[in-house]
């Protein structure tokens, strides 16, 4: 079967959707209550929600695949690749269980242990090198953080603990929109009543936190740095926990901000386990499928192919529906932008529909992206020195996790990030490796594999400010190539095909801004009542029923599902007032 498949040459283009069909057998309407522009997961989720609401409701894709960056697609023939988006977590409880999304058709396969950083250095007397594997099971990841440092495994227990607090206390602010601080201080004496619900998600976080709150303003605040080395002592670990405080975002782990990061990264849950990532069956499609299936049988009529061109805007300057590229007019009551921020408002949006003020604002956003995605189908499981293949070439607990390459002290990745601060693709990057195949047979041929690589950093302009060629994306992959062949000798010979996408490319195919996995930066001026800017926290825009439901929104890029969540309670609220 390998060499069937490696014979079979690999394709550049898409050759077809996943495995479940994503086209509407629905014919479009001209005019509907609530049209959303993209089918990502957040356009989906606002779209279940505004029919459950009662509001007959429309998905606009350009693309031919539902899910904006959670889709899968068959790249290579036989091998079906998270083509962007590669792990589920942080998709909000309410919604799972609200959208019945297990009922249409979400698997998910969670993985234990979650993390495996393999070392370069040469083994002890012919044993293999070194390495650190975190998983559930408390008592073996101290065992393993013994190997480099007794008092890290002593206080490790305490540290998860320490995040597992300031995460949860903030779990009611990702749940609601922002304080609504214009109902607060205009309007009536009613309004203002009225929007002081808005102050409840935050007081319920303040009480959570209690005595915590001075230690939640310094991680959110602080360089990760700080933090992880108040607590540890071991570069591994450091290393190891360091990259979910830069992981997509254009900064080190000694920046301030950082420390954010990190703890965004280990909000979430998944089947009820605090902190966990695990793959979908299918890939990350079948989340986008399983919301579409949701919506739709609400009620929502969701197509592909349907690009818009302009949002319509009538002479009372208030939205009005939207104008495909072919021509076709929809009519809508709402409309709401799952596109970034920047697309929705300068691009989609008539200019002199929108303050001057405001236009010059959204050129202010941070949409600087560091990440460049590598699908790569392979022909043989990867053999990692550090733990070595068993006999019978079956996949290890190792295979399952985040492998971090590159990671085994703190000092690679700073260098890896100076390196692309200066223009130039790191010399040797940050990569974290995932192999969803070994828990999801569906993805590959007998045999054989899917790996996605999430490689930082590299510029969206390389130095001298020219866009990247196909030669250097050739030159940047074999680069990432012959780091993994250093840590898994055999990795290059087993390469059938492979899918380059830098920030340009990410922009390109899905959209992205910048290439920015988070519809802008999740720094400290972007975050909550300056996401994506002060004046539209609370997804309205200036021109009355035009929303923004993307994760450019509060909370963010990687909280799946709550800006979508949010955006429609939003509009459903403004409805009743319509």
């Amino acid at each position: 079967m390998a060499a069937a498949v490696r014979a079979g040459s690999w394709h550049r283009g898409v050759i077809s959707v996943a495995r479940r069909g994503s086209h509407s057998s629905t014919a479009l309407k001209p005019q509907y209550d609530a049209v959303i522009i993209g089918a990502g997961h957040n356009g989906l989720i606002a779209s279940a929600y505004l029919q459950k609401g009662g509001l007959k409701t429309a998905v606009l894709e350009r693309r031919h695949v539902l899910g904006g960056a959670a889709v899968s697609e068959e790249i290579i023939p036989g091998f079906h690749f998270s083509r962007a988006s590669y792990l589920l977590s942080l998709l909000r409880p309410h919604i799972y269980q609200d959208l019945e999304l297990k009922k249409h058709g979400l698997k998910v396969y969670m993985r234990d242990p979650y993390s495996f950083t393999p070392m370069l250095e040469d083994g002890v007397r012919g044993q293999p090198p070194p390495s650190l594997t975190l998983g559930a099971d408390l008592a073996k990841t101290q065992q393993e953080i013994g190997k480099f440092s007794e008092k890290d495994a002593k206080v490790y227990p305490d540290f998860l603990s320490y995040l597992e607090r300031l995460a949860c206390a903030i779990h009611p602010l990702l749940d609601a929109p922002p304080v609504d601080i214009p109902g607060l201080t205009q309007g009536s004496l009613r309004k203002k009543m009225s929007a002081l619900r808005s102050l409840k998600p935050l007081v319920k976080s303040g009480l959570k936190l209690g005595k915590n709150i001075p230690d939640f303003y310094e991680l959110v605040t602080a360089p990760a740095m700080k933090v992880l080395n108040r607590w540890f002592e071991s570069e591994p670990l450091r290393a190891t926990l360091a990259t979910d405080s830069v992981i997509g975002a254009n900064i080190s782990p000694n920046n301030p901000g950082s420390g954010y990061v990190l703890l965004h990264h280990v909000m979430g849950e998944l089947e009820k386990e605090k902190g966990a990532w695990g793959y979908v069956e299918g890939g990350m499609g079948g989340v986008s499928q399983s919301i579409a299936g949701s919506a739709r049988s609400l009620g929502a009529d969701i197509f592909t192919n349907r690009d818009v061109e302009q949002v319509l805007v009538g002479q009372d300057g208030s939205a009005k529906g939207v104008v495909l590229t072919d021509g076709t007019e929809v009519q809508s009551k709402v409309v709401l932008s799952n596109a970034t921020p920047y697309i929705t408002f300068k691009q989609l949006t008539p200019q002199d529909a929108l303050p001057e003020a405001f236009i010059t604002a959204v050129d202010q956003i941070d949409y600087t992206s560091p990440v460049t995605k590598i699908n790569v189908a392979v022909d043989k499981l990867p053999n990692f020195l550090a733990a070595p293949n068993s006999a019978d070439g079956r996949p290890g607990p190792h295979h399952q996790c985040s492998i971090h390459l590159n990671c085994e002290s703190v000092e690679v990745l700073e260098e890896a990030y100076r390196e692309g601060q200066q223009g130039r693709p790191s010399s040797r990057p940050m990569i974290e490796m995932t192999i969803p195949s070994v828990l999801d047979p569906t993805l590959a041929p007998p045999g054989c594999h899917v790996v996605s690589l999430f490689i930082q950093f590299t510029p969206y302009l390389l130095e001298g400010c020219h866009a990247w060629t196909e030669e250097d994306r050739g030159r940047f992959a074999d680069t990432v190539f012959d780091w993994v062949e250093r840590y898994a000798p055999g990795f290059k010979k087993s390469i059938v095909g492979k899918d380059i996408l830098t920030p340009a490319d990410l922009e390109r195919v899905f959209g992205l801004t910048g290439g920015n996995i988070f519809h802008g930066s999740m720094s400290l001026d972007q975050l909550y009542l300056a996401r994506p800017l002060p004046s539209v926290a609370d997804y309205r825009s200036p021109v009355k029923g035009l929303y923004l439901c993307g994760s450019g929104s509060h909370p963010g890029g990687g909280v799946m599902g709550a800006a979508g969540w949010n955006s429609a309670l939003r509009v459903l609220a403004d409805f009743k007032r319509l």
